[in-house]
């Protein structure tokens, strides 16, 4: 990997995260209307495989193919990094406040530099460490973590499961890019997720009436109402084929562990978009909060382009990411 490339792949972490968090909103509305999380869910992960095999079938289908070790890493990547990661992150938020949900999904990065550092013997600047604390510490202040929260401990371990689930995530994403274009990963994988989910809620069960339901917006358009198929179309298109295959490229640019730093803009983005839609206001604290995230990954970004190595990263899974000049 060249080091001009860095600038496109932090581009398009950048750009994933702020549809992801624009997607967050649009879908508390869907939600608000009668969609069931889990039908939402299923709905995003089907579509989405749907519009990317069509895109992959056109534009590069001999690239679609995949067999054996690469195939089940697929099926992983799909299963673990897309389904999983949705419905741990359904249950934290049924049952803790959406802050601190994201905030414990959020630790991934964490989890990356740990993997790098301690099981595959990577060296990781200290930098990157107080980048890292410094990440979480605005996180938590976005949440507003210790302002009468009760914990409740299977949310707890759903929050903990989307870390877990969204860093393998990272980490396959990083393996499948040395040899495989992102348009036909993020193909592959949506794919396996929707077959899950098919398997899970079988589609003839599914209330085909909603979709026809109008849904209400908000903000500056509350007067307005879309039909739910509006919404679950965009939440398709917009908050998850293109966002997630976004997010891949940038994996493929930057490495796992430096694309998750940048993806930690999300939280951040998403607390903005719920406050001027939602009316969610945002207090000091949290604006605050989001101060010291950006000036986290501003930390880890000086860091990374001082030094002729990777700051942080996963090398030994990538080879790719030791080609920089």
């Amino acid at each position: 990997m060249r080091r001009r490339s860095a600038p496109w792949g932090a581009l398009a972490v950048l750009a994933g995260s702020l549809m992801f968090a624009v997607n967050g909103t649009v879908a508390k509305l869907a939600m608000q209307s009668g969609l069931s999380p889990e039908r939402l869910v299923q709905l995003r992960c089907l579509g989405s495989a749907v519009l990317l095999v069509a895109v992959a079938l056109i534009v590069s289908p001999r690239s679609l193919r995949a067999r054996g070790k690469e195939l089940a890493v697929l099926a992983l990547l799909g299963v673990v990094g897309v389904a999983l990661v949705q419905w741990c992150y359904l249950v934290a938020i049924s049952r803790l406040p959406v802050g601190l949900a994201l905030l414990l999904e959020y630790t991934a990065p964490l989890l990356v530099a740990l993997w790098a550092r301690f099981v595959l013997g990577e060296q990781v600047r200290a930098r990157v460490w107080w980048a890292l604390a410094s990440c979480l510490a605005g996180l938590a202040l976005v949440a507003q973590v210790g302002d009468g929260i009760v914990l409740d401990g299977l949310g707890l371990a759903a929050g903990a499961g989307a870390a877990i689930a969204l860093a393998a995530y990272y980490l396959l994403g990083e393996r499948l890019m040395t040899r495989r274009e992102p348009l036909t990963t993020h193909a592959w994988s949506m794919a396996f997720a929707a077959l899950l989910w098919v398997v899970l809620q079988p589609l003839w069960t599914f209330p085909g009436g909603l979709l026809a339901k109008p849904a209400p917006l908000a903000g500056p358009l509350a007067d307005v109402s879309a039909p739910m198929w509006v919404l679950v179309l965009g939440i398709v298109v917009l908050g998850t084929a293109v966002p997630y295959l976004l997010f891949l490229v940038g994996i493929r640019h930057l490495g796992a562990a430096r694309a998750g730093l940048l993806g930690m803009t999300e939280p951040v983005a998403a607390s903005a978009v719920a406050w001027v839609v939602l009316g969610e206001a945002m207090t000091a604290v949290q604006l605050i909060g989001g101060a010291v995230v950006l000036a986290g990954i501003g930390l880890a970004e000086t860091s990374r382009r001082r030094s002729l190595e990777p700051a942080i990263g996963v090398a030994s899974v990538s080879p790719a990411s030791t080609t920089a000049p």
